[in-house]
């Protein structure tokens, strides 16, 4: 028999507690639902008494003896706008992060009092899944099978206060290996891991009114939304985790979109969840037009994880016009694609065109892109890193991750989940969307290759400011 351990608690302080508010179904959790969150204050780097010096002016370079007189001062004059023109957006942008911690400040302040018996946090997280439906007397239960329908609903995931960036605790499961039956497994408890505490499906309208009511008393994200696309070997419970997880790791109190397509998963189920992400596309073109149409969501950010960039660029790439005005699709985060590298530089092109700021996490001991790239012929994927270079697009900025983790958004993919740097670095681009990276964090490094420039996380550093 072969034991699955519960990821011991390492790397990554536990989050500061939440203002108390009422829990919903009554028990002995706190409602991140209905509470204002608390974030950890920004790192140094990110607050303006920490910020670095404006770049000087750019100096223009002296006239050619047969230049014409005029073309001296309008190089002269073209530089200096575009360097007036960077350091106003680097202070826009710092400003803007600036202004949502004092947000976040101002709500803890007024929070009431916490009440030490509370043991957990409620994250709400609405979901948009094309998954068939499971037969379960206790909850409604998807599955892995495909139901060809877009189903909307919400769930109230529950989150430890003993909780660790960014693992997500479940109980212990011991199984025969390979047969996949249980020998015991611990009981869940709210106290100690990530539950479902209550899972309702809705109408477009049930949902929709509980968004805007939600993005009504957002400030340290005000009127935002993020949605996650999971990955390859991913189940619907494991999604909503995740997705709750990222939400409360980020200190998110804007809306958390979860959208799962039917992944079998399962190791083995590899060929399937392919099939699967080909077909869930007019489902997820649903869902994403919901969100940006109707949420009342003005700014939206999109993470991808894994087998799921690639549903997510198919989708993007159509939807390019829809976007209306006075909504930004902000961040469009890409982790470790499994997509392959000439189809993901086609798509990720044209998401460029029309969102704030793409960025690409890829990783070079990625074990699930490794099986991937023998599953196709040996050919290294979007998120590989391999001898020669991660792929580099103009307009993207790739951030190489191999020191760091991917795990933080997906499941057993880098090995690494006990460091939550990639998540520090996702808080700071949703929060703020500076870049280039090393603006973000001292731990990211710029690297100029022959393809051109790309980032790179240090090794041993969570998130040097």
């Amino acid at each position: 028999m072969a034991s699955e351990a519960p990821e011991e608690p390492a790397g990554g302080a536990a989050p500061p507690p939440y203002p108390q508010a009422s829990d919903p179904e009554g028990g002995s959790g706190r409602s991140y639902e209905t509470a204002e969150p608390a974030p950890a204050p920004p790192p140094p780097a990110l607050r303006p008494s920490a910020a670095r010096p404006s770049p000087p002016a750019v100096a223009p370079e002296p006239p050619m003896p047969n230049a014409a007189p005029g073309a001296a001062a309008n190089a002269s004059a073209e530089a200096a706008a575009k360097a007036a023109a960077a350091r106003r957006a680097e202070e826009e942008a710092r400003a803007a992060m600036a202004q949502r911690y004092d947000n976040a400040k101002k709500s803890a302040a007024a929070a009431p009092a916490e009440d030490p018996a509370k043991t957990y946090d409620v994250v709400p997280v609405f979901y948009g899944t094309d998954r068939a439906v499971e037969a379960d007397p206790k909850r409604l239960q998807f599955g892995a099978e495909r139901g060809h329908q877009l189903q909307l609903g919400r769930a109230l995931v529950t989150v430890p206060l003993i909780h660790k960036v960014p693992h997500i605790e479940r109980p212990v499961v011991i199984e025969i290996p390979y047969f996949k039956v249980k020998v015991y497994e611990e009981k869940e408890d709210p106290q100690k891991h990530f539950t479902v505490q209550e899972i309702k499906g809705l109408t477009e309208a049930e949902m929709l009114a509980l968004v805007k009511q939600r993005l009504a008393t957002s400030s340290t994200f005000k009127d935002h939304a993020f949605v996650f696309v999971h990955g390859f070997n991913t189940s619907f419970d494991n999604a909503l985790y995740r997705t709750a997880q990222i939400a409360y790791d980020l200190r998110f109190d804007g809306v958390p979109f979860l959208y799962s397509w039917p992944s079998g998963g399962k190791v083995a189920s590899y060929t399937y969840d392919h099939g699967s992400v080909e077909q869930a596309e007019p489902r997820l073109a649903e869902f994403l037009d919901m969100v940006i149409q109707k949420s009342g969501a003005k700014s939206i950010s999109l993470i991808a994880h894994s087998m799921g960039n690639e549903l997510l660029l198919r989708v993007l790439e159509r939807m390019k016009t829809k976007v209306p005005r006075g909504v930004v699709i902000s961040q469009v985060i890409l982790a470790a694609p499994d997509v392959d590298r000439d189809k993901f530089n086609i798509l990720a092109r044209e998401v460029i065109k029309f969102a704030k700021g793409v960025t690409l996490y890829a990783a070079s001991n990625d074990r699930a892109l490794s099986y991937s790239a023998r599953f196709w012929g040996g050919v290294p994927r979007a998120g590989d890193v391999p001898a020669t270079g991660p792929l580099i697009i103009p307009g993207l900025d790739t951030i190489d991750v191999t020191a760091v983790s991917t795990d933080a958004l997906g499941l057993n993919h880098s090995g690494y989940a006990e460091n939550p740097a990639l998540l520090n670095d996702v808080k700071a681009l949703v929060a703020s969307g500076l870049r280039p990276p090393d603006k973000r964090f001292k731990s990211i490094l710029a690297v100029d290759s022959a393809a051109g420039k790309y980032w790179r996380f240090q090794a041993e550093t969570a998130a040097v400011p």
